[in-house]
């Protein structure tokens, strides 16, 4: 797939009293900042390891001791932890909030809670909306699965104290039926490992159709950015970007195969200016010392890095920086002393710069102040090199093309390189004026509704078309 993919746009309007309104009219070109996974061998037999930039993905074979041991049975486990969600195994296209008892590290963010869905995947992020799909996600198998179609299909999680275990059990296909039952479970460890097991795969998963459900195998993260609609006061529109996607071997996923994942480092893990930018890792990690964070500048912090001017403050890549608040201060004082000091030494600078040039003043003193203007020599040469009329008119048609092309270039570079400083510059920037792109798909937006909590307002999504 090509890594240039469009992104998902998330307009919400924020009113003074806390409700928020859909707002669907939005789109942007999206952001994927890392290689995806490729396919690189189709033996089930092999063990395949690849690295995503933020975790390295090992598959296991049926016929590998390992793909058995990553299963958890459920059925050993204590009775007391596990949960089968009543509404989750009877209904279609719901989710629900899930508290985790361990902070989960997820591309080096700890997530505190996750949203189960009935559609084969857990929900990471933090605002809830119908398109769950879309990105931000953690999908062992994400398709279009109706639990309500069959009794036997359940929702069944638990939490151990050291990790989630979420399993899918004897799910059908709403629209394939008569194809048979999934059963396969997402394992999420307290030290970022995650486990995808597979029980039981009745068809290949490359050939289950995406036209009313996306089908996805793997995981992604995104930023959230907020924009302030002049126009509409007290109005705001949020855009999710997403900054990497993990997407694994779907022939790979076949009975009794599993897909576990390791987490690598991040930015984020540092904790001091010394040990962020002295950092071995696949990422160019900056210091910010007014947040006192380490990133590489995107993660989901990325706004309020952007918003506190850190890509400006992070191109020392040093350690040594006064404190902004310490500095503008004393550089205030400085200047209003030295402008005291020139207003009361201002006839003894006059008279210097009088007698230092041989052309006299034009104006009189007038109460202790001196405006001497006067000709030097170079202006006078300019003056009498005039250039003619048609030659300044060629040299602007010139400047005109110049920029001209200048700016098809940055718009071509911007296009292909989404995850480039001027294209983060640029999409961040955008002034609400613009005309915002409305893209659709039909029925092929699945319209997820959270049962936990109740009475909250859902938000308005799109997703864009694939570059």
């Amino acid at each position: 797939m090509d890594s240039n993919r469009a992104s998902q746009d998330l307009d919400q309007q924020d009113q003074e009293q806390g409700q928020d309104q859909d707002q669907t009219d939005g789109g942007f070109p999206g952001l994927l900042s890392a290689e995806d996974s490729q396919d690189t061998d189709n033996s089930s037999q092999i063990e395949e390891d690849t690295d995503h930039n933020y975790y390295t993905s090992k598959t296991y074979g049926p016929t590998d001791p390992m793909s058995k041991d990553l299963w958890v049975n459920v059925d050993q486990m204590d009775k007391e932890k596990v949960k089968i969600h009543g509404i989750l195994s009877n209904t279609h296209r719901q989710a629900a909030r899930v508290n985790l008892s361990f902070d989960f590290p997820f591309y080096g963010h700890f997530l505190h809670d996750l949203t189960v869905a009935t559609g084969g995947f857990i929900y990471t992020g933090d605002v809830v909306h119908r398109m769950l799909t879309a990105t931000q996600y953690i999908a062992p198998l994400m398709a279009n699965f109706d639990p309500s179609v069959s009794r036997n299909s359940t929702v069944i999680y638990f939490d151990n104290g050291t990790a989630l275990v979420v399993q899918w059990d004897h799910v059908h296909l709403q629209d394939n039926y008569h194809l048979g039952s999934f059963t396969f479970q997402a394992t999420l460890h307290s030290d970022g490992r995650i486990v995808f097991a597979y029980k039981e795969i009745p068809m290949e998963v490359a050939q289950i159709s995406s036209v009313n459900h996306p089908v996805k195998v793997g995981l992604s993260d995104a930023f959230v950015v907020v924009h302030r609609i002049q126009q509409i006061p007290n109005v705001r529109r949020r855009t999710i970007y997403e900054y990497h996607r993990v997407e694994l071997t779907k022939t790979k996923i076949t009975n009794s195969t599993a897909v576990e994942m390791m987490p690598l480092p991040t930015c984020l893990q540092f904790t001091s200016c010394d040990s962020c930018i002295s950092s071995q890792i696949n990422f160019n990690c900056s210091w910010c010392h007014l947040l006192r964070r380490c990133s590489s500048g995107f993660d989901r912090h990325r706004q309020d890095w952007v918003d506190n001017s850190c890509p400006d403050e992070t191109k020392d890549k040093s350690c040594d920086i006064i404190n902004t608040t310490q500095l503008y201060p004393f550089t205030t004082t400085l200047v209003a002393k030295t402008t005291g000091q020139s207003r009361s030494r201002g006839e003894t600078t006059t008279a210097g710069a009088s007698s230092s040039t041989s052309h006299p003043p034009t104006s009189v003193p007038t109460e202790g102040k001196t405006t001497n203007i006067s000709m030097p020599k170079e202006s006078a040469a300019e003056r009498k090199d005039t250039h003619p009329l048609h030659t300044g008119l060629i040299l602007g048609i010139l400047v005109v093309l110049l920029i001209m092309a200048a700016a098809v270039l940055v718009t071509v570079y911007i296009y292909h390189h989404p995850t480039s400083a001027a294209s983060l510059f640029f999409i961040e920037r955008r002034p609400s004026r613009w005309p915002a792109m409305k893209f659709r798909r039909g029925s092929g937006h699945p319209a997820y509704a959270e049962v936990e909590p109740v009475g909250q307002e859902k938000e308005g999504f799109i997703e864009s078309e694939q570059c």
